[in-house]
C-alpha cells in the first residue's frame, strides 16, 4: 500500500477529492471528502495530490550534529506529540519531538497478531518527525506500540540509557488539557517519554482533540431513550431555521452516541420524529459507517412508529 492515513488524493474517474481517513485492506482505502463523507474506494482508482503537507510532518533539521557548549547542551526533552490533521479531524499524527541536544535513532514497532515496522531513523536535535498515523474512530483497536530511542552525539557528553516503550492504548477516566508542542509549535497532546512512570491514557488523548484546553471533561451516561424533537433540546426554536435545527438535532445525536459508547451502554434508542425523513435518514447514514455501531433498526414501532431507531453498539 503506497497510500498513508492522511494523504490528499483525487479520484481518477471522478472529479472528486479528498483525504484518506481509513485504509481497509491492501486494496481498499476510505476517503472523506469535503462534505465529510468517507467514501470505500478502490486504491488504483485515486492519485496522490502532491503539494499538500499535513501537519505531524517531520520538521527539517540537518543531521549534521552542531557543536555546542556544555551549559547549553540538553539531556532532557524526548517527546511524543499528537496532533490531529487539519484536513481531516478524524486521523492524527504521532510525531517523535526531540528537544535535546542528542541525535536519536528511532524505532517504532506495532504488534497487533503480527509485528510491523512502522519507522526507523535519526531525529535530529531540535526536530520533529512524524512516525505513525492512526484512525482516531478506531481508537480502542490501536496496536500496541513498541518504541525504541538510542542517544547518539559526537560530543563529551555521557549519553543517557536507551528508551523502551511498550504500550497498549486503554480506555481511563480522565481530565485533559492541550499544549504548545516543542518545536513543532502546534496545539495538540504532549507526552514525555524521558520521564519514570511514562503512561498513554487513550480516552485521555481522544477527548483533547475535541476540547479546548480550559476545559474539564466530563462525559454523562446519556439516558436509554433520547429525544431529538428540537422542542427538546431549545427553548428559542421557533426562531430558528430549518438547516440551524438539524445541525443542533444531529449534534446532539452525536454526543449522545458518544456518551454511550465511552460508558459502553449495550444499546440507545433516539426519537427522530417520522416528519419528512431527512433527520431519520442523516442519523442513519451516520449509523451506517460508524465503527462502533453493530447495527441498528426500528425501535418498538408499537410506542413509536417508525419515529426512533434503536441502536446496538459493539
Amino acid at each position: 500500500m503506497k497510500y498513508k492515513l492522511g494523504d490528499f488524493v483525487r479520484f481518477v474517474d471522478e472529479k472528486m477529492e479528498g483525504h484518506i481517513t481509513r485504509i481497509i485492506d491492501e486494496e481498499m482505502i476510505g476517503v472523506t471528502t469535503e462534505d465529510d463523507f468517507e467514501i470505500p474506494v478502490p486504491a488504483r482508482k485515486v492519485t496522490l495530490v502532491h503539494g499538500y503537507k499535513a501537519p505531524g510532518t517531520e520538521v527539517a533539521a540537518d543531521t549534521n550534529e552542531l557543536q555546542v557548549t556544555a551549559a547549553e547542551f540538553k539531556t532532557k526533552g524526548v517527546y511524543l506529540g499528537v496532533v490531529p490533521d487539519a484536513k481531516a479531524n478524524s486521523v492524527v499524527h504521532f510525531n517523535l519531538i526531540n528537544d535535546t541536544s542528542f541525535q536519536l535513532l528511532v524505532t517504532l514497532t506495532t504488534e497487533k497478531q503480527v509485528f510491523k515496522g512502522e519507522y526507523a531513523g535519526i531525529v535530529a536535535p531540535q526536530s520533529a518527525v512524524k512516525i505513525y498515523s492512526a484512525q482516531l474512530a478506531d481508537l480502542q483497536l490501536w496496536p500496541k506500540v513498541l518504541l525504541n530511542v538510542l542517544y547518539y552525539t559526537t560530543q563529551n557528553f555521557g549519553a543517557p540509557s536507551p528508551l523502551t516503550i511498550t504500550e497498549k492504548f486503554k480506555a481511563k477516566d480522565f481530565a485533559c488539557s492541550k499544549k504548545n508542542l516543542p518545536v513543532l509549535n502546534q496545539q495538540g497532546w504532549l507526552i514525555q517519554l524521558d520521564e519514570p512512570d511514562f503512561v498513554i491514557d487513550a480516552e485521555q488523548l481522544k477527548e483533547s482533540f475535541y476540547k479546548s484546553a480550559e476545559e474539564k471533561v466530563v462525559i454523562t451516561k446519556p439516558a436509554r431513550e433520547v429525544d431529538l424533537h428540537i422542542e427538546k433540546l431549545r427553548d428559542d426554536y421557533q426562531f430558528i431555521n430549518s438547516a440551524e435545527i438539524l445541525k443542533i438535532q444531529l449534534d446532539y445525536f452525536s454526543k449522545a452516541l458518544d456518551a454511550a459508547i465511552v460508558h459502553q451502554l449495550n444499546d440507545i434508542v433516539f426519537i427522530h420524529g417520522a416528519g419528512n425523513g431527512t433527520l431519520r435518514n442523516e442519523i442513519h447514514k451516520s449509523l451506517g459507517k460508524h465503527p462502533k455501531v453493530q447495527t441498528f433498526m426500528d425501535a418498538l414501532k408499537e410506542k413509536f412508529g417508525y419515529g426512533a431507531t434503536r441502536v446496538v453498539l459493539k
